[in-house]
């Protein structure tokens, strides 16, 4: 991985931040969590959260976790589209809403995660990455970022022409991420920090959408 990469170290203000904010959402979210916990129980038996090794920041990685939104099947692409046969009907609703990533919040106190910054990314797609895009690995990776609001599970739909998702995501979407993360990390301002972790906000509880979609892509697979 190139070093030449805009990240930057988390300074004491956003590591501030980070613990703060994390130790709070925790206090107040803990109770909707055991009851979505008690509801993936009821509704898809054991296990309640989901465990995947991530790449973590400098390359080093780290065993993610997240509310379990998936049928517990053999095997299927690394990369979940919406309408990915596995999601159970309330991990759709979990995964609209991003409450499946809440238990993150313990990586950020742990300071494997931040609040904001680039996804954290499964050891089988990052050593799939293209070179001029591996340099974002490096970065601490996010709870919420640009590019997670920006292109989420909607845009992991290939066109017409497309028939490999995982294919999609590596030659398609990672560079438009990887851009969109990089303008952050260029800056990683506690203001703009805090701006973001506003627009989530508001994404979560319906009240803003910034998704875009990517159109104009045609290939074969």
């Amino acid at each position: 991985m190139s070093s030449s990469t805009h990240r930057r170290a988390i300074g004491p203000a956003r590591r501030l931040l980070d613990v703060l904010v994390a130790a709070l959402l925790l206090l107040l979210v803990s109770p909707l969590l055991a009851i979505i916990a008690l509801s993936i129980l009821v509704t898809s038996g054991r296990p309640v959260l989901f465990r995947q090794p991530r790449i973590g920041e400098n390359g080093r990685p780290f065993v993610l976790y997240k509310l379990r939104t998936m049928r517990m099947v053999a095997s299927g692409p690394e990369v979940t589209a919406a309408s990915d046969a596995r999601i159970t009907r309330l991990g759709a609703f979990l995964r609209r809403t991003a409450i499946d990533e809440l238990p993150q919040l313990w990586h950020v106190l742990r300071a494997q995660m931040t609040l904001v910054g680039p996804r954290p990314e499964s050891a089988t797609l990052a050593d799939r990455y293209p070179e001029s895009c591996r340099s974002v690995l490096l970065a601490r990776p996010g709870l919420t970022g640009p590019a997670q609001l920006q292109y989420r599970e909607r845009s992991a739909v290939p066109p017409e022409g497309w028939t490999d998702v995982e294919r999609w995501y590596l030659d398609v979407l990672v560079p438009l991420r990887v851009a969109a993360d990089q303008e952050y990390l260029k800056r990683p301002t506690v203001r703009r920090t805090l701006h973001y972790l506003v627009v989530t906000a508001l994404f979560v509880f319906g009240l803003a959408d910034v998704q875009r979609p990517v159109t104009g892509q045609t290939a074969s697979s």
